[in-house]
């Protein structure tokens, strides 16, 4: 049975918007697309390679869903992993405006819930989720991830859509590994471990 795994970029204050290029997503009037740009390096292309190869399917949201596929399929280079998983696998859109969608092997996925549980069973690998800002808070509300990998840039943006946004549910989380690259982004890997513990530092 496959895991459901989500990578992404993230400021430090925790927003997750159009971190690849301007006018990659301008909602609520965002003026900073592509501020991951900057401070992404060698370090960081080899961890997103790695996930890469993990894929056995995608899951995505609408908006990264077009953003992907006005530009993968122009890439080629059947050296390009990143490329190749994407243009190759099936991909499955959550969407609640369309249903057909043109890219090799895309799938609407109407339902996401029970979705999500019909291809855990049908992949024996990952099942993986990349950007999709609105699609990971339903995730995240139904407790369907099973490994966030988080990538933090030193820079903080002060608006824009958040990973964890408002109405997310206490829950614990173990961080599995963390590193950090020559430019500064702190990589972590958590993974769920159970409900929100809480306590006092008051003396008694």
């Amino acid at each position: 049975m496959a895991e459901l795994t989500v990578t992404t970029f993230v400021s430090l204050d925790g927003v997750m918007q159009a971190p690849g290029g301007p006018g990659e997503d301008e909602g609520g009037n965002f003026p900073y697309g592509g501020w991951v740009f900057p401070l992404f390096d060698e370090d960081g292309g080899k961890e997103i390679v790695a996930n890469f190869a993990k894929a056995d399917a995608f899951l995505l949201g609408r908006t990264t869903y077009d953003i992907f596929a006005s530009h993968w399929p122009k890439v080629t280079d059947p050296n390009d992993l990143v490329a190749s998983k994407l243009n190759t696998l099936p991909k499955y859109v959550a969407s609640r405006t369309r249903s057909e969608f043109s890219w090799h092997d895309s799938h609407h996925l109407a339902e996401v819930v029970s979705g999500v549980a019909e291809l855990k069973k049908r992949y024996p690998g990952e099942v993986q989720v990349h950007g999709s800002a609105g699609l990971l808070q339903t995730l995240i509300e139904h407790d369907l991830i099973d490994e966030y990998r988080v990538m933090t840039f030193p820079v903080t943006l002060g608006i824009g859509k958040r990973l964890f946004g408002i109405g997310t549910m206490p829950r614990s989380l173990k961080l599995v590994r963390s590193s950090t690259t020559a430019k500064g982004v702190v990589i972590s890997v958590y993974r769920p471990a159970g409900k929100l513990l809480t306590g006092s530092f008051a003396l008694e």
